[in-house]
């Protein structure tokens, strides 16, 4: 540790980088070593565990099988680690003042021949002092040093000394690793921030698992990055308890979750599931959606209400005149039900029962009413005989089939774009003009309910949370089952027995229908609607949750309606909130603008502190429609040569097709063209912000989504107004 080193600052540079380089080298030979020890293992196993039997197996061959089988499992799963490329597998060290002991830190454990620790997983307690500690207290540490590796080489360094006071002749070099880290180009996916974990940061990381946590920050605090880390940390701490159910991540938009998909796998993570919010729901629907409403329609399809109709809609009859009367013979007797006990006894079988899975049961009912409306004359007749004659009338099937018809999710939202079948059921619950809305936005799905040879609906991201509702509310469809004899005749039964019965599934029909997860994280959460809230519920009933967001940067405008779904999520369940308040990302001159806009519109906005200053202030500038696209194509090409790493071109909504057709990327694969909505969660060095007025007049939340746009630069941040000559309406708010 106290090693005499050359004197001249290059000669300390390379002698302390041939140092660590040493050690990096170590590891990776024993992280060679366990692959190879992996796959011995995996060998052995099918070898000891095969049988040479090829008709049929005793049952200790399939003992055997089995655990063959979990051998080659467990040998995998480790090999898929081992053989996953860590950019940085060594990224720290910690020199301490007790016995000069040293720990090197890294994305997984690795240990020497005589099991002593060459890397400590960045998640275990040991390694805690690598972001805990601070001047004030160093918990021990005496030097921090970030190690920066391309592969396997090591290409730079980075130290903090943290205990002033201790004795040592410890080498200091360079400025520190945040500032550093910081100063990179930004690529196309999230870096890992684990080696530039702050204080704040670790501790949010590191929160008991149990309840919700919420990280709460302004933009640039690094709140998706520290919860994708709290996941990979919960994962490595309770993996008993959470690997079985997985961690279930959702984000605003698949651009995002392709921006982060590699965070953890990076970290030595793959029990994680990734969905964006329009994606949420393909377990049960078996479809998601990345079409986005106008404002208006995606606020009306968020806001709670929409159970209460969505409940009305189940219970509204599919065809109106045969379900408000039943009428059937028997030996010349007419029985006949009413609309209004009917009504009654389909809400006494729905008690008990979803839509979809109590067909049976309300014929069984109805069956039960009508016998006991039986005259007298004909009161003796056997009651199987009574029902058989009933059941076999056209009048009965075509009542059941308009009564009680078996419908998907998809179907029954289409109904609503029927402006008759919506006012029925919206009555008391939206006014003409939201149901005139509703329906509108719903046009596409008329004459495309899903069936043979029809295309599906264009759903939108809204639809998507009042399909699973409606999957909820109605059950799965029960799937036809195509019986076909079978030559087989099981002998412990006394009927012929098919091969469909042997095969059938026996549980409950809506038993498995959702994926159930045990830990959910939810990024962007000042986004999600009460009814989203509702289907991410349906997936974590008894997870722990991680919730990430910034009220300041919300598109849904009526937080209490949020609040109330997060006091349902949360029931008694322990809560605690952690702030970060440092922005790491946007520089304190782009972060000065967009903070003056917000509060403008927000004054209780919280913003964050930005660190960095680039000298460079935010350029506002105005065009006309004539001269727009080139304009734009004048911009990006400049902003592409002031740059290293990526360009953001964010535009409204409605003009996304056509200046994304443009060629602005010039083959360069560094600029994205984006709606504001697309642009939540992702970071740019450099972004074009086209026509600000226009986005917030289109978009949910309005100026709030237009401060995301703004804050979205890591370097250089450029605004084009098309208000000819003059300033944009949006700069009023600037002061």
């Amino acid at each position: 540790m106290n090693e005499p080193v050359p004197q001249d600052d290059a000669a300390v540079l390379r002698h302390e980088l041939a140092v660590e380089q040493h050690h990096v080298n170590h590891v990776y030979e024993r992280l060679a070593v366990a692959a190879v020890e992996a796959r011995n293992v995996e060998a052995e196993s099918r070898a000891r565990f095969t049988s040479d039997r090829g008709d049929w197996l005793r049952e200790e061959s399939g003992t055997a099988l089995f655990e063959r089988d979990a051998f080659a499992y467990q040998a995998a799963k480790r090999l898929a680690v081992l053989d996953e490329e860590h950019e940085g597998l060594v990224f720290g060290r910690l020199d301490l003042n007790r016995d000069d002991e040293t720990r090197y830190i890294g994305r997984l454990g690795v240990r020497d021949e005589d099991y002593e620790p060459l890397v400590i997983d960045w998640r275990a307690p040991a390694a805690e002092p690598f972001y805990r500690a601070t001047p004030t207290n160093p918990m021990g540490v005496v030097r921090r040093r970030v190690l920066r590796c391309r592969d396997d080489k090591v290409i730079s360094l980075e130290d903090d000394l943290l205990d002033t006071d201790s004795q040592t002749d410890l080498t200091i070099i360079g400025e520190g690793a945040l500032m550093a880290s910081l100063s990179r180009a930004r690529g196309a996916h999230m870096r890992s921030i684990v080696a530039t974990i702050q204080a704040e940061q670790d501790e949010a990381i590191r929160a008991p698992y149990q309840g919700i946590t919420t990280i709460a920050g302004g933009p640039g605090t690094g709140k998706t990055v520290v919860a994708l880390h709290r996941a990979a940390y919960l994962l490595y701490t309770h993996r008993k308890r959470l690997e079985r159910g997985g961690v279930l991540v959702v984000g605003p938009s698949d651009l995002f979750m392709n921006y982060i998909e590699r965070v953890l796998p990076g970290l030595g993570e793959d029990a994680v599931t990734l969905r964006s919010i329009g994606r949420v729901a393909e377990d049960v629907l078996g479809i998601g959606s990345e079409r986005q409403d106008e404002a208006a329609a995606a606020i009306l399809k968020g806001s709670p209400s929409m159970v209460k109709l969505l409940r009305r809609l189940v219970n509204a009859p599919v065809v109106a005149e045969p379900a408000q009367l039943l009428r059937v013979s028997i030996k010349g007797e007419i029985l006949h039900v009413d609309a209004k006990t009917l009504a009654g006894l389909r809400n006494q079988v729905l008690a008990s029962r979803k839509v979809n899975q109590a067909r049976e049961l309300a014929e069984r009912v109805l069956l039960d009413n009508l016998h006991a409306r039986l005259p007298e004359s004909i009161a003796d007749i056997e009651r199987d005989e009574f029902d058989e004659q009933i059941t076999s009338q056209a009048s009965w099937r075509m009542f059941m089939h308009a009564w009680w018809p078996t419908l998907s999710a998809e179907q029954a939202l289409a109904r609503l774009a029927e402006p008759a079948v919506l006012a029925t059921v919206a009555e008391g619950i939206l006014d003409p003009d939201a149901q005139e809305l509703l329906a509108g936005s719903l046009q596409h799905a008329r004459g495309y309910i899903p069936d043979a040879g029809r295309p599906r609906p264009q759903w939108t991201v809204s639809d998507i949370a009042l399909l699973d509702e409606l999957a909820d509310i109605l059950g799965p469809v029960p799937a036809p089952v195509e019986e076909e004899p079978s030559l087989f005749v099981d002998s412990s039964r006394a009927e012929l027995v098919t091969t469909a019965d042997l095969l059938s599934d026996r549980r409950e029909p809506d038993e498995d229908m959702h994926n159930y997860y045990s830990h959910v994280l939810v990024d962007e959460a000042q986004d999600i609607t009460p009814m989203q809230w509702r289907m991410i519920r349906r997936r974590g009933p008894q997870a722990s949750w991680t919730i990430v967001g910034d009220p300041a940067q919300s598109s849904y405008p009526d937080t209490k309606q949020t609040e109330n779904a997060l006091r349902e999520l949360a029931g008694r369940a322990p809560q605690r909130t952690f702030r970060l308040a440092t922005n790491y990302r946007s520089p304190a001159e782009v972060m000065d603008l967009a903070g003056r806009y917000i509060r403008s519109h927000l004054p209780s906005a919280e913003l964050p502190n930005a660190v960095r200053s680039t000298g460079i202030e935010p350029e506002l500038l105005s065009t006309d429609e004539a001269g727009l696209t080139a304009r734009v194509e004048e911009l990006v090409t400049r902003l592409i040569g002031q740059v290293e790493g990526t360009v953001g071109v964010i535009v409204p909504a409605s003009r996304l097709d056509a200046i994304g057709a443009l060629d602005l990327d010039a083959g360069t694969g560094r600029v994205s063209v984006i709606s504001p909505l697309q642009a939540k969660g992702l970071e740019y060095d450099a972004v074009l912000v086209v026509s600000p007025d226009d986005i917030v007049a289109e978009a949910p939340g309005g100026p709030r989504v237009l401060y995301v746009a703004l804050t979205r630069p890591t370097q250089r941040l450029v605004t084009l107004d098309l208000s000819g000559a003059k300033p944009g309406a949006w700069r009023e708010s600037l002061g």
